[in-house]
């Protein structure tokens, strides 16, 4: 939004501001404070859809402008703007998390302020766009949108983690049943056994208490395999 529009009419201006375009402007202005209190509440997958929808917003808010020739000096304050004020909060946020340098958020806010001044928009005139401040802006947004990317990755794989950690959880379970089934009915079957009449032979080896200690099923199963090897 950078192309001054000249009202037709009385009443043109207001036409002019509430439009599409500065409506997705207007999103975006309104997911900051979500995407901080994300940040701050570790809400990552939250965090990570607002910066999403922020930047998807940022794309075709000027392009609409562009298309229906809303563009203004209106527009192109609130959307530099509101762009300023949506990178700011996500680095606050982000430094109060402790994961970015604390000085990058009043960093951006002053600059944005200056830029402000310089170009003179308290007087009506346009923000002065330079291909240096685009980057600068694409970099702020770069900035956040990759700590915020990193911990939304690193939340994942814990869970992820965790799943596969359950699941292993279960199945040893139904190892350690399945021995405790196995073995005490070795144990029961004992008692019904003519000892006199058995060679006198086995000695069965019992397993490392250490992989018995894996759970409390295998564990509580550990006297059996004791009972076991002192058979005749």
């Amino acid at each position: 939004m950078s192309k001054p529009a000249t009202p037709d009419a009385k009443g043109s201006s207001n036409e002019t501001r509430f439009n599409l375009a500065n409506a997705l402007t207007g999103l975006r202005l309104l997911l900051a404070p979500v995407m901080g209190w994300a940040i701050l509440q570790q809400f990552w997958l939250i965090a990570s859809l607002s910066m999403i929808l922020a930047i998807v917003t940022d794309v075709y808010d000027g392009k609409i402008a562009r298309r229906q020739n809303l563009t203004s000096a209106f527009g192109g304050f609130f959307d530099h703007g509101t762009d300023a004020f949506f990178v700011s909060v996500g680095a606050w946020a982000l430094a109060e998390s402790t994961l970015i340098n604390p000085w990058l958020w009043p960093c951006i806010t002053l600059a944005f302020v200056q830029y402000a001044l310089d170009s003179r928009v308290l007087a009506g005139h346009e923000l002065r766009t330079s291909l240096i401040g685009r980057y600068n802006g694409v970099g702020y947004y770069a900035i956040v949108a990759t700590a915020i990317g990193a911990q939304t990755l690193q939340a994942g794989l814990y869970v992820i983690t965790a799943q596969a950690a359950e699941a292993h959880g279960v199945a040893l379970k139904a190892i350690a049943l399945l021995h405790t089934a196995v073995f005490g009915g070795l144990a029961s079957s004992s008692n019904h056994l003519d000892f006199n009449s058995r060679p006198a032979v086995s000695h069965v080896v019992a397993p490392n208490p250490e992989t018995l200690a894996v759970s409390p099923v295998l564990r509580a199963a550990l006297p059996l395999y004791r009972t076991a090897q002192h058979w005749p």
